[in-house]
């Protein structure tokens, strides 16, 4: 596993170069478990650790724990389908396929709920600060990141038949125009309230959500894969636990009346570099205690 995943960013260039306007990416995130198994000898990264899922008083949200964690977007299918042909061409019988979820772009840039998805998404050197862990945080692992993924199911009939005006008010923006209801009217337990996480200093924390919707017609399954990048991924629990106990008594997030996890799971991504020497790392490594 360790040579098939530190060979996975020329695989992705084999590939891309056939048809470089698709702007094929891949991610590869690591378990908590395949961790420990994989690496035996090197320091298990500081955050990572099996997702520990949530229980509130109405809703809950399982932990559904993975050993590899493969993220891939283009603007071509193909390439995303070729890219894992090969890959499990190369890990063989090693693996079984937990879940499979092939999403798309939702007009501009909604989820089937019909709102603006990661309005809210850090930009530019923002971004790569909220995503990439720093060397004070693990200086073993400067440079990489978690995510946590959750597959979110929606009922759809449900949330139709309430007035746009009820949906703002879950959400916390308007439905058009996308923006952010203020304050002073904004519900304590809207999605947006719950969503929002300070310090002790008062500044918020941002995460990097790549949220992609994603719907199977006989199946008449339609949703949302949660994907939230964090350097520290307690950021995204603390959301998670907002949302499924409330906060400062707002009470449970309401868009859980209506969207239901049904997966969810956290994993350390290696920077690229890292990745790239996961054999060399291993090696190197001195046994821990």
């Amino acid at each position: 596993m360790r040579g098939v995943l530190s060979g996975l960013d020329d695989l992705a260039k084999s590939v891309s170069f056939r048809a470089p306007g698709a702007d094929l990416l891949v991610v590869a995130g690591i378990g908590a478990q395949l961790w420990d198994r994989m690496m035996p000898s090197a320091p298990r990264p500081r955050g990572l650790r099996d997702f520990p899922g949530a229980r509130g008083t109405v809703h809950s949200a399982p932990a559904t724990p993975g050993d590899i964690l493969l993220h891939l977007r283009a603007a071509q299918p193909d390439q995303c389908f070729e890219l894992v042909r090969i890959l499990m061409d190369q890990l063989g019988d090693r693996v079984e396929v937990a879940d499979e979820v092939h999403a798309f772009k939702y007009w501009d840039n909604r989820d089937l709920l019909g709102f603006v998805d990661g309005t809210a998404n850090p930009q530019d050197d923002d971004a790569r600060r909220a995503v990439l862990i720093t060397a004070v945080q693990d200086p073993h692992y400067a440079g990489s990141s978690y995510v946590v993924v959750q597959k979110y199911l929606h009922d759809l009939a449900a949330w139709e038949a309430l007035s746009v005006e009820e949906q703002e008010r879950i959400i916390g923006r308007r439905k058009l125009d996308d923006v952010e209801i203020p304050d002073e009217k904004k519900a304590p337990n809207s999605h947006v309230s719950l969503n929002t996480v300070t310090d002790e200093h008062g500044a918020e924390q941002d995460i990097l959500r790549d949220n992609m919707p994603f719907g199977r017609f006989g199946e008449k399954e339609f949703g949302t894969y949660s994907i939230g990048y964090a350097k520290d991924p307690a950021v995204i629990l603390t959301m998670l636990d907002r949302m499924y106990h409330g906060h400062e008594g707002s009470g449970y997030d309401r868009i859980l009346d209506f969207s239901r996890a049904v997966t969810g799971g956290l994993y350390f991504v290696p920077s690229r570099e890292l990745l790239a020497g996961l054999e060399e790392l291993a090696s190197a490594s001195e046994p821990r205690a």
